[in-house]
């Protein structure tokens, strides 16, 4: 499995990459998956210019590519002005505007970092609202940390959360055979499959 991790942050180093770090991390102890980290502060001028041309540079490119094909991203973006960073947002209008359709049925965690704990509904009231926009699967618990939360109660056990939520809706569901087919291999199902079914498509 692959799991991609964009992260906005600006500075070196960046709490939005700490906790990035963290996610990945709790993702990994539950589940077998390879990890690849898009920094944005990184093609920041390929996005500009990809939104402006139509056309992806090489590393944007690549990056859109690792995005549309990972089997679960997380995504941490830093607080500005209330909302995810301009950054941020640049990114995935430049994923979906390549290809409307690269995060459809892609489970996502969400997270974001801040000054103040005032900003922890950028999850609900901008993330999520985005993701469902892209139609992605957005795991039910998003991680906020404030300034004061590193190293504080409660951090360590949310980012476990989040990441064996993501974990387990990138696992294949295993189905298992019937009838005279039950000393065989169990049947796995893909994710989008899964999706499929539950809407009835």
């Amino acid at each position: 499995m692959k799991l991609v991790v964009v992260s906005a942050g600006l500075s070196v180093p960046s709490s939005t990459r700490l906790l990035a770090d963290r996610l990945a991390a709790a993702v990994r102890r539950q589940a077998d998956a390879d990890v690849e980290f898009v920094e944005l502060r990184d093609l920041a001028v390929e996005i500009a210019q990809g939104l402006t041309t139509g056309f992806p540079g090489s590393a944007l490119g690549a990056a859109v590519d690792a995005v549309s094909g990972a089997d679960g991203l997380v995504v941490v973006t830093p607080v500005f002005s209330a909302s995810y960073s301009g950054l941020f947002k640049s990114f995935f209008d430049a994923v979906s505007g390549f290809d409307k359709d690269a995060l459809a049925g892609t489970p996502v965690l969400v997270a974001a970092t801040g000054g103040t704990p005032r900003h922890s509904l950028v999850l609900d009231h901008a993330l999520r609202p985005l993701f469902a926009y892209l139609r992605s699967v957005v795991v039910p618990t998003g991680v906020y940390a404030a300034s004061e939360d590193w190293g504080a109660e409660g951090l360590a056990e949310r980012i476990d959360r989040a990441g064996a939520e993501l974990a387990g809706l990138m696992r294949p569901l295993v189905a298992e055979p019937t009838g005279a087919g039950r000393a065989e291999e169990p049947v796995v199902v893909p994710f989008a499959e899964q999706l499929a079914a539950l809407r009835g498509e």
